[in-house]
């Protein structure tokens, strides 16, 4: 407080007052409008319609905006809450579906049930790898056929999202109309076992950065599941 009277009188004293002055002052004196509450009728901001507005108003209106923009972000996360219990109880359900599976086809039809009804997503797929033999619910297709078809989306055995080629989207959703973009995990255990993969008709639906949590967390679940299936 007193280095504040102190520039003060110095500057009472001599010199111009520069803009640096005024502001290290106000730092250096923090209540300064408040001890001079009259000072506030005399600071006006520029609005943006171009008229003065006081500071106090101002400060009213950076508030209320801040107010506003606390609330967009209270309500995104009170959203993405209610959103994230929702897919941990479809997830919880459709787990404790596969672990009721007594054969391949009641695996394949609790996983394609649960996309349909629960998640509803607009395609789904489960193609296991093995060698192609009795008519079967469940997609079993030869390995070195399937690696000629969609061997890029295996490779990395690791989840690819996004806007695939046709002849990819074609293998992976044969009876499917137009798909947009899809989403892909392969079963794997050291060797490749298979895929899950969801798909839509909307090219944004399933894009490169979006999480794959969900998608990594069943095929896990199937691929422990498989050796007391077949």
């Amino acid at each position: 407080m007193a280095a504040g009277k102190e520039q003060a009188a110095t500057v009472s004293q001599g010199s111009d007052l520069t803009e640096e002055q005024v502001k290290q002052y106000l730092s250096e004196n923090g209540d300064f409008l408040q001890r001079n509450p009259d000072m506030l009728d005399h600071l006006h901001i520029s609005h943006a319609s171009g008229s003065a507005v006081s500071l106090v108003e101002k400060q009213v209106s950076i508030l209320r905006e801040r107010n506003i923009d606390m609330r967009h972000r209270l309500k995104a996360l009170t959203t993405n809450a209610r959103e994230n219990d929702k897919l941990y109880d479809q997830t919880r359900k459709l787990v404790l579906s596969l672990l009721d599976a007594g054969s391949l086809d009641e695996l394949y039809e609790a996983f394609m049930q649960a996309m349909s009804t629960d998640f509803k997503v607009d395609y789904a797929s489960m193609i296991l790898f093995g060698e192609p033999g009795a008519e079967s619910a469940c997609r079993i297709e030869d390995p070195t056929a399937a690696r000629e078809q969609i061997g890029a989306l295996l490779k990395g055995r690791k989840p690819v999202c996004g806007v695939l080629r046709k002849e990819e989207l074609a293998y992976l959703f044969p009876d499917a109309g137009e798909v947009g973009s899809a989403a892909l995990m392969p079963i794997t255990n050291g060797e490749e076992q298979g895929l899950i993969a969801v798909g839509s008709a909307d090219a944004n639906r399933y894009t490169t950065n979006m999480g794959t949590l969900f998608l990594t967390h069943i095929a896990d679940v199937i691929q422990r599941l498989l050796p007391r299936l077949r």
